[in-house]
């Protein structure tokens, strides 16, 4: 499905870069200008992408509140020409940005931009040449050892806002999974999560969420 160009005042003028507010991606994530993004990462985004999301952190790191973006001038700084129409190379490049969760719209000349950027996820490593896939393993199975109590504590805690916030088991899973928590500490987290959630709702006299009456 096509991805809907976000409403960006071009041509010649500024997009307000706000932070995206994501507490478990900030904490988990890794700073768009680490080696994993430019190991793994660059070869989904594309380097204008690439660059563009760096520019972006680099300008938060300076003003946390947010910065106004100079769209003819990062364009031409990031070697994309000066055009500021809506399917330049530019504009494009914050498209995908969009596309891939990296940032979000916030309406007219505002976009969010996230200062973590999330693994790859089964799909997208996929997509990397079988060199780079074999890498990916190896990092994935460096981060599989012992969790710690605190890991552990932290992924129960995770799993529970999920529910919380709506979402199903099996998201919550797929969600701890990206978080990069080892698959044994995920369905700990995730069963104790779904039994204090049922337990809460109970006590509150609410519909239990699997659909089934209170007690």
């Amino acid at each position: 499905m096509p991805v809907a160009v976000p409403p960006l005042p071009f041509p010649d003028e500024t997009l307000a870069i706000v932070p995206l507010a994501d507490p478990a991606a900030d904490e988990s994530g890794f700073d768009p200008r680490s080696a994993y993004v430019e190991q793994f990462w660059l070869g989904i985004l594309g380097p204008s992408t690439t660059w563009l999301v760096r520019r972006m952190a680099s300008g938060l790191d300076a003003e946390p509140e947010g910065f106004l973006l100079d769209l003819a001038e990062t364009s031409r700084a990031l070697g994309l020409g000066e055009r500021q129409s809506r399917h330049s190379p530019f504009a494009r490049a914050l498209v995908r940005c969009v596309h891939f969760d990296l940032a979000q719209p916030r309406g007219l000349g505002v976009l969010a931009v996230r200062r973590k950027v999330p693994a790859l996820n089964g799909r997208q490593v996929q997509r990397l040449p079988n060199s780079l896939q074999g890498r990916h393993a190896t990092w994935q199975h460096g981060q599989a050892g012992p969790a710690t109590d605190e890991a552990r504590r932290r992924a129960c805690q995770l799993a529970l806002s999920l529910l919380e916030l709506g979402e199903p088991v099996d998201a919550a899973e797929r969600q701890l999974g990206i978080w990069r928590y080892p698959a044994p500490v995920v369905r700990q987290a995730v069963t104790w999560a779904v039994d204090h959630h049922r337990a809460a709702m109970v006590a509150a006299g609410q519909p239990h969420p699997d659909g089934g009456p209170a007690a």
